[in-house]
């Protein structure tokens, strides 16, 4: 995956539970995953799954599109 995008995600990820007022540890807990792989998530290290995406999106609320920068009818 292009760097600059992996980034973006990860920014987008960020803001989405900066938002959300929910605890890095209990999306962890939520996912199924480590909190150490949250903060990977969000350094842009590593990105979620698809199915952790989806959880994600559900957990904070969000769309895929508003993480994944996908923009309609363009």
């Amino acid at each position: 995956m292009d760097k600059n995008l992996d980034l973006i995600i990860s920014e987008n990820i960020k803001r989405e539970i900066e938002q959300s007022g929910i605890k890095k540890s209990e999306i962890a807990l939520a996912l199924g995953v480590s909190r150490a792989t949250v903060s990977q998530y969000l350094s842009g290290r590593a990105q979620p799954t698809l199915a952790n995406l989806s959880k994600l999106c559900t957990i904070l609320d969000c769309s895929a599109d508003d993480i994944l920068c996908v923009k309609r009818g363009e």
